[in-house]
């Protein structure tokens, strides 16, 4: 297994990274772009973009902004509607997985940015049904919340007759350099399907064997292309716009909306995924037993990207973090209905052989000493020079919130004022 010279990619990213001849990964020479691109003209840009988009009969929506209790929904909706002066209605997918701190930042956001929000809730059983199929069929427990997230925003805007949906980050820019920023990519069905659902369309899980009839998965349809175009929907990301850099955003809201944050399993970020339980636990541990990389990875890279952590740094975050067993896979298995035996049994058909190896034991191990292939992978020659020393990621402790600790919160209160 090949890793990137200058982050931590493994050659095995299931987004499909590629290297140069000096061992660089495309995700960091994409993020180069950060530090040329001329940033103000792109500003402009988008400024134009959202202004062709505003509702002069104030009689709708200028657009559309997923959002949840984590991630960058606060960064966004704070650009979109403070800094540009647009009218944006926020859609969300509930993950069912909800966590106190995520369900107190959804309603603080509500309240502190005075927006319109709706909400998507799908049954509990059919949501535990499609997730015991994605189990089996993919290994992934986490496919309806990423199918909900990223059709509800465009079922409201064919709904709602709103063309414009303004999504933060493209993972495939940002990751593995899929694209340039200067390609201006958009949202498409495509994408989405064969990166963010792993080739796995909603109707792709209706069967007798798991139960999941047609009704059970119209929450998760797309579209009809003829609807889209009839409504002219279009989705843009700001990543394209503006030099995007989570952790600085993410202080930036922390300072001005008291966005809260919260210690992570998985990983030393405590800012992306505070709304889920299983985000940067279960769900990562998965990742970890398929590719042999977690997401720490993930993050240890962006950071090596922007200048802020070494790659030994980024190493020893990676050592510290990414064999830590999940905390909560006893309260994910008991919420589906299955055994720990029956969960290992579905994960191991999903391993990557590439990277999984049973030994003479028949117990599966990492083919090579992954910790050391980092090390010795490296190369000064092809490091970042450091604009700034690593600094921890930080821990505000709880917000104001009525709703229950240590169990998934269908529906919260979250916050009052």
């Amino acid at each position: 297994m090949r890793y990137c010279k200058r982050c931590l990619y493994p050659e095995n990213h299931p987004l499909n990274l590629v290297f140069d001849d000096k061992g660089i990964c495309s995700g960091c020479r994409v993020h180069e772009e950060k530090d040329t691109i001329d940033w103000f003209p792109r500003a402009n840009k988008l400024k134009s973009i959202l202004e062709s988009y505003k509702n002069t009969s104030q009689n709708n929506y200028d657009c559309i902004i997923p959002v949840s209790g984590a991630r960058d929904s606060y960064f966004i909706v704070h650009t979109i509607k403070n800094v540009y002066g647009m009218n944006p209605l926020l859609v969300t997918y509930n993950k069912h997985y909800n966590t106190a701190e995520g369900v107190r930042n959804l309603a603080n956001l509500r309240i502190k940015f005075d927006c319109d929000i709706m909400t998507l809730t799908v049954k509990p059983e059919t949501v535990k049904r499609v997730t015991r199929a994605t189990i089996r069929k993919i290994g992934s427990m986490y496919w309806h919340c990423l199918a909900g997230q990223t059709v509800y925003p465009v079922q409201m805007a064919v709904k709602f007759k709103i063309p414009l949906i303004v999504w933060g980050a493209h993972q495939g820019i940002d990751q593995v350099g899929m694209f340039s920023h200067l390609d201006e990519v958009e949202m498409t069905r495509k994408y989405r399907k064969e990166h963010d659902l792993m080739g796995v369309e909603a109707e792709d899980l209706v069967n007798e064997f798991d139960g999941i009839s047609k009704e059970d998965i119209v929450q998760y349809q797309y579209p009809d292309d003829k609807e889209i175009e009839r409504v002219g929907v279009r989705g843009i990301y700001l990543n394209n716009y503006m030099r995007w850099d989570s952790k600085a955003q993410h202080e930036e809201m922390i300072k001005m909306y008291a966005y809260k944050t919260e210690e992570q399993t998985r990983t030393f970020d405590t800012y992306n995924d505070v709304d889920c339980y299983n985000y940067s636990d279960v769900h990562d541990y998965i990742k970890y037993l398929k590719w042999g990389y977690g997401k720490v990875t993930d993050h240890a890279s962006r950071e090596i990207r922007l200048r802020r952590m070494t790659r030994e740094q980024g190493v020893d975050m990676v050592k510290k973090y990414v064999v830590k067993e999940p905390d909560n896979l006893e309260m994910f298995l008991d919420w589906i209905g299955i055994s720990k035996s029956a969960f290992r049994y579905l994960m191991d058909q999903h391993r990557n052989l590439d990277v999984w190896v049973k030994n003479e034991d028949w117990e599966w191990e990492l083919k090579d000493d992954f910790i050391e292939k980092l090390i010795t992978s490296g190369d000064n020659d092809m490091a970042l020079d450091q604009i700034e020393s690593f600094s921890d990621f930080k821990i505000t402790g709880p917000g104001e919130s009525t709703d229950k600790k240590n169990g998934y919160i269908l529906i919260g209160r979250g916050y009052h004022s």
